[in-house]
């Protein structure tokens, strides 16, 4: 075949090619949550409260996979497979159970049993539990939010912090062996994975986010009713006949 002949087959060929990399690879689309009945009691606040704590429990969920995944030694003490495992955690958190091994402990106290050098039980379970449940305790102790229910910023704030510190310590604290509490992050020769710190910087982001909002808030309204005063004397169109 002559490249004469090859041509016009070759052309056609070149441009699919030339499509196919300069389109963007597609990476998903946002997708809101299905309406509820529930939703008539929720503010705007409320609901972007509601949808912030889910994405945060959702990270957490995420993150005590992978944690599993890297240190399978942890759920082998309290379940038969990873799921199970899993499984327990998110229904202890989601119906507001106490972990048993977290010994009566919540919020940051639970947090550092579940961090300490010496913790002999299944130390991903713990973590996840008692970050989930500081998290929630700076909520308020609720999940979801409605119409009568308020956020402080500066408990956000701190929540955000304490998960920094958590993140810190998971990665940097040894246990008698010299050994990380929990393998996560791994960062060595040609291998470079920093998902875990990401997904804790999720968590933070929402956290400090939520805080600002929270504040802003109530500045907002204060400024409203301000502007509505004045609206009602200044800010009325006149008439033209």
């Amino acid at each position: 075949m002559t490249r004469t002949t090859l041509l016009p087959l070759l052309l056609p060929c070149a441009a699919l090619l030339a499509a196919c990399a300069s389109s963007p690879a597609p990476h998903g689309q946002v997708k809101g949550a299905e309406a509820s009945s529930r939703e008539m009691g929720q503010s705007d606040s409320n609901r972007v409260a509601t949808l912030a704590m889910r994405a945060n429990l959702d990270s957490l969920y995420l993150l005590m996979s992978k944690l599993y995944r890297r240190n399978p030694a942890e759920w082998k003490k309290t379940a038969t497979t990873r799921e199970e495992a899993e499984k327990k955690v998110r229904d202890a958190i989601e119906q507001r159970q106490p972990w048993p091994e977290l010994q009566g402990k919540r919020d940051i106290a639970a947090m550092t049993l579940a961090l300490a050098p010496d913790f002999k039980g299944d130390r991903v379970a713990a973590f996840i539990d008692a970050t989930a449940d500081m998290i929630i305790v700076a909520h308020g102790n609720k999940i979801e939010f409605f119409l009568v229910d308020g956020l402080d910023a500066q408990h956000l704030y701190n929540a955000a912090r304490n998960v920094e510190i958590a993140a810190w310590v998971l990665a940097s604290r040894r246990n008698a062996g010299g050994a990380p509490l929990l393998l996560s992050d791994e960062i060595g020769g040609d291998v470079r994975n920093l998902s875990f710190e990401r997904e804790f910087g999720k968590i933070v982001g929402r956290l400090d986010l939520m805080a600002e909002f929270s504040t802003e808030r109530y500045r907002r309204a204060g400024i409203s009713y301000v502007q509505n005063l004045l609206g009602g004397s200044f800010l009325q169109f006149l008439p033209v006949r």
